[in-house]
């Protein structure tokens, strides 16, 4: 098992699929009352250098539900914010607490604190990738499908870190993937690469209709990411017909399912009607974190 989850890159199918049918069990433990705490007297370092609602109350539950304790840190609250060198708050934070989760900007800082810290630490997002999102998203296809291997998901939008990651996270588990970008929006050039020894699973494209054509999932982001809200009306223009409505939804097969990793804007990259016609799945999907991460942090902190 990985010492670190930083990026999905990271993560052999083994490796999925050994978190997910552990966060299948504490879900189930969970709800029945009897969830096990392995983390007890532990303590995870929580770092936000991006806000959050889903992360930081995920993150913070599940430690708790663990048995250990989370704490919250912000940007204002560290050295780092105030030009300390990250390897030096790696290096202090690795003799205070047992575990690390960063939501930042860059990778870098990620793979920084991994390198320096001496103890696990988890990417909460970064600009470049969300492997904790979609950990949870492949658990929600396999509670809703039963499988994942020889599905299709078609995702829809920018090619952002979302997209980077279900890309990586699909071809690993056996799915097939289609992308639909406009141009000039196109996933990271590592993903593009990564993709490339899977050539008869994946597909990049500028039409959403040919991506949806027979998926079985389709999944979507918003069009202006955290960081980029001042690009948000030229945007509006470019991913005018990105988006997840009842004629695209006619391509994909009668029973595909709809992810969102939330926020949504509804009107702009999903209609309030298919919204709201899935909300059963998407919210399962905004629980599933609780249950994905709790697996990931069992695994890495124990």
């Amino acid at each position: 098992m990985i010492k670190h989850l930083t990026k999905m890159l990271d993560l052999s199918k083994e490796d999925i699929i050994t978190i997910l049918d552990l966060a299948d069990s504490m879900k189930s433990q969970q709800k029945k009352g009897n969830a096990p705490q392995p983390l007890k007297g532990k303590t995870l370092a929580m770092i936000f250098q991006k806000a959050s609602t889903r992360t930081r109350v995920s993150f913070e539950t599940g430690m708790y539900q663990l048995g250990g304790q989370a704490l919250f840190l912000s940007a204002s609250d560290l050295q780092m914010g105030r030009g300390e060198p990250i390897e030096d708050t790696a290096r202090v934070l690795g003799r205070y607490v047992d575990g690390i989760m960063i939501r930042t900007f860059k990778q870098q800082d990620v793979e920084d604190l991994a390198k320096w810290s001496g103890i696990p630490v988890i990417n909460g997002l970064t600009d470049y990738d969300h492997p904790c999102q979609i950990l949870a998203d492949l658990m929600t296809i396999r509670e809703y499908k039963g499988k994942l291997e020889g599905l299709k998901l078609a995702y829809i939008g920018d090619g952002n870190n979302m997209c980077n990651s279900l890309v990586i996270g699909c071809l690993t588990v056996g799915m097939k993937i289609s992308v639909a970008v406009p141009k000039g929006h196109e996933p990271h050039q590592d993903v593009i690469n990564f993709a490339k020894s899977y050539s008869d699973a994946f597909e990049l494209v500028q039409d959403p209709s040919k991506a949806a054509i027979q998926a079985d999932v389709l999944a979507t982001d918003v069009w202006a990411s955290m960081g980029q809200e001042a690009e948000a009306a030229a945007r509006m223009k470019t991913f005018a017909n990105y988006q997840i409505n009842a004629e695209l939804m006619n391509k994909a097969n009668p029973d595909a399912i709809v992810l969102h990793c939330l926020p949504a804007h509804r009107g702009e990259e999903i209609t309030s009607d298919i919204f709201e016609a899935h909300t059963n799945v998407i919210f399962d999907e905004a629980e599933n974190r609780l249950h994905a991460q709790k697996a990931v942090m069992a695994l890495l902190m124990q």
